[in-house]
């Protein structure tokens, strides 16, 4: 894949939404929180940590794949739990959409605690234009007899688009949910928190069924959390769920109600001579995502990638090394908390592709066959470079002795601002086009 000279891959910067002006003035509300493009491809959602929802259209006007800002609503508000002392933020965890059945868009959109599916349509606003008492531009005497009587008319005025919640789906989980999917049926979906999953329906929203939970009788023997949760794309019967413990669970609903059997279970033995106190934390899951066809499982833990296959659970068929160049400097990331950044990882539309994100604003393509990889960085430069016609991050610049590479080499920089992460980002499900989530900007990059 990285065969083009100037080492991006043919991948180029194609939009940037938020500020992208010099004055860095980001409120923590405003910082994007979660992205997902619909199966389409055609719809692109962002999610932020003031509870904002913002949708965005594709722009058929223009040539290649641009987005333009399409609507935006409140999903959720701040709330208090008084029987608890506590406050459950607003922040968008997940967003998910529900497969187009008509003119409306739907989607499931959670924080902290409370699921809520969104009907998004558009409206056209009407006016009255004539009547007894008004012509359309001025107002008239009462008739003054029965024959003077008109029918009152009414005009379109505007199109507006609406966002109304349908169902609110709340109270189910007793800590913070992480993860939502929606089965392939499209009318069920599940949600998970640290330490138990729930499956719903789309259209019931005052009851649930908990289908794993793995809390132990008595907390202080709590050895792992569920981490991320995902439906099978073509199965509806099968769900897996990664654990802190670096496991990923299948699990199927037929066998049984409760699903802690697991039917299959994904656990790579750990090297004892690399054990140290930071190996539990460092190799928890972040994120798992099944490929396109169900075959393939993508996992992130803190320092790489790897590629299950779904009939082969001692070890993945690919490990892809991320953060390698971080392993003298665990100590360091203890210390500022950032080992225990949960970085996403996503498939490629056409499943021979996978992205995940890293500090500094890099994130890395690699072609799953080869592990041939890009790195590109989400950095405002790439729009002030395309705007006075300059180059882009990943492009030219990506150049070191007349090779590619500038970029890899600045990943193993000193100077790398852990403050700067890429962890959301979400892959147009039929072109070669991502979306990356870089603090509160979202950009754009397209292939070639």
């Amino acid at each position: 894949m990285d065969t083009d000279p100037s080492g991006s891959g043919g991948w180029r910067f194609a939009q940037c939404f938020g500020d992208k002006g010099e004055v860095e003035d980001i409120t923590e509300a405003d910082i994007i929180s979660t992205v997902e493009f619909d199966s389409t491809g055609n719809y692109l959602a962002t999610g932020d940590k003031g509870g904002r929802v913002v949708l965005f259209e594709r722009n058929e006007s223009k040539k290649g794949c641009e987005y333009k800002f399409y609507t935006e609503f409140q999903s959720h508000e701040p709330e208090f739990d008084y029987l608890k002392s506590l406050e459950i933020e607003e922040k968008i965890n997940k967003i998910k959409w529900c497969r187009r059945q008509n003119s409306a868009h739907f989607l499931l959109s959670t924080n902290d605690k409370t699921i809520k599916l969104w009907k998004i349509f558009e409206k056209s606003l009407r006016v009255v234009s004539e009547s007894n008492h008004y012509d359309g531009q001025r107002p008239l005497p009462p008739p003054s007899a029965s024959s003077h009587l008109r029918l009152p008319r009414m005009a379109q005025q505007d199109n507006i688009i609406a966002a109304v919640p349908r169902k609110v789906y709340s109270n189910a989980h007793a800590y913070h949910i992480h993860s939502i999917s929606v089965n392939s049926d499209q009318e069920t979906y599940i949600s998970a928190d640290d330490l138990r999953i729930n499956l719903w329906n789309l259209s019931i929203s005052d009851q649930s069924f908990n289908i794993v939970d793995i809390k132990p009788v008595n907390m202080e023997e709590l050895t792992e959390v569920i981490t991320a949760a995902e439906f099978h794309p073509q199965q509806c019967n099968l769900f897996m769920y990664s654990s802190s413990k670096s496991n990923i669970k299948l699990a199927d609903m037929r066998d049984s109600a409760l699903c802690d059997r697991h039917s299959k279970c994904f656990e790579e033995e750990e090297d004892p001579s690399t054990r140290s106190f930071f190996s539990e934390i460092i190799s928890s899951i972040s994120d798992v995502k099944f490929s396109h066809d169900g075959r393939y499982i993508l996992s992130r833990d803190y320092l790489s990638l790897k590629i299950w296959d779904i009939n082969m659970e001692s070890r993945p068929v690919k490990t892809i090394p991320i953060h390698d160049h971080l392993r003298g400097k665990l100590c360091d990331l203890y210390e500022n908390d950032c080992i225990f950044d949960k970085f996403e990882c996503v498939w490629g539309g056409d499943d021979k592709h996978v992205l995940t994100g890293s500090y500094h604003n890099f994130f890395r393509i690699f072609d799953s066959d080869t592990t041939n990889d890009v790195v590109l960085q989400a950095d405002k430069s790439a729009f002030k470079a395309k705007k006075i016609g300059g180059p882009v991050p990943g492009n030219k610049n990506g150049m070191k002795n007349g090779r590619p590479g500038g970029l890899r080499d600045a990943m193993q920089m000193e100077t790398l601002d852990f403050n700067k992460k890429i962890l959301h980002a979400s892959w147009h499900p039929r072109e070669n086009t991502i979306a990356i989530a870089a603090t509160n900007n979202l950009f754009l990059y397209s292939a070639a």
